[in-house]
């Protein structure tokens, strides 16, 4: 099955550059330094579907001059990851119907307690959408079957995906061994890798080259990076054959089998 991929963001929390910081990274002229809150936009059976929707994702979507969008996938509730929601409502307009949105019970309950008025109020205008409850189990979106890839973030639950021979996890520091199972034969892998020095829940750029060995995708993408972690065309040189960091606007297609 044919997966396009495209990143939309691969930055930290507070994205780089991070406001007042002077440090050669945050200084850089070269794109690839330059990096919006993560978010990771999917074409695969027929759809256009976008993982977490941060706050620059209104800056994203027109940056990739996206026009259509069927569907949003959250990994969890972080404000990095959700905090543009709102922004889906010219989808709305364009669609005339609800946007489905893909969550677990625990990010459903923080949508509806932080963009209350999506939920309650009756008011025209205000964005629509259709939530659909994700498990452990796998689900569909268009002709495509998205695998759940339960991770840890320090002590609180992430959901990854696989898309056929794609996988994409960011925000973990440890990996569930249904994951390990579900990532078996994966063509593209991405994963999170912040920085160098040790962090409390997300993995390290060694941790990160640790995990790439095992699991031994054809290709591995790095994400969710922070200014500490170096220059882009510095580190990325230093990388082994099949690794790779990502940059904004990456765009890659993989022919891996789907996962049964």
């Amino acid at each position: 099955m044919e997966v396009e991929f495209t990143f939309l963001g691969t930055g930290t929390s507070q994205g780089v550059p991070i406001i007042g910081c002077s440090c050669e990274v945050c200084r850089s002229e070269n794109t690839r330094d330059q990096r919006l809150r993560s978010s990771l936009l999917v074409k695969a059976g027929g759809v256009n579907v976008v993982i977490d929707t941060g706050p620059d994702f209104r800056q994203q979507c027109l940056r990739a001059k996206l026009e259509t969008l069927d569907a949003v996938v959250f990994t969890h509730e972080h404000k990095d990851h959700v905090a543009g929601l709102d922004d889906i409502r010219p989808f709305n307009f364009r669609r005339r119907k609800d946007m489905p949105v893909f969550a677990t019970a625990r990010v459903e309950e923080a949508l509806q307690r932080e963009f209350k008025y999506i939920f309650e109020a009756n008011y025209p205008g205000v964005p629509r959408v259709q939530l659909n409850r994700i498990t452990m189990d796998p689900f569909d979106i268009g002709d495509a079957t998205w695998w759940p890839l339960p991770v840890m973030h320090h002590r609180l639950p992430v959901m990854g995906y696989r898309i056929g021979g794609l996988a994409y996890i960011t925000d973990a520091n440890q990996l569930s061994e249904l994951t390990l199972k579900r990532l078996k034969g994966v063509d593209v892998l991405v994963l999170n890798a912040l920085r160098k020095e040790s962090h409390l829940s997300h993995f390290t750029l060694e941790e990160a080259l640790e995990w790439a060995s095992k699991i031994d995708a054809r290709q591995t993408y790095l994400t969710h990076i922070s200014h500490h972690l170096g220059l882009h065309e510095s580190v990325n040189a230093d990388l082994p054959n099949g690794v790779a960091l990502a940059y904004d606007g990456l765009v890659d297609i993989t022919y891996g089998a789907r996962l049964h």
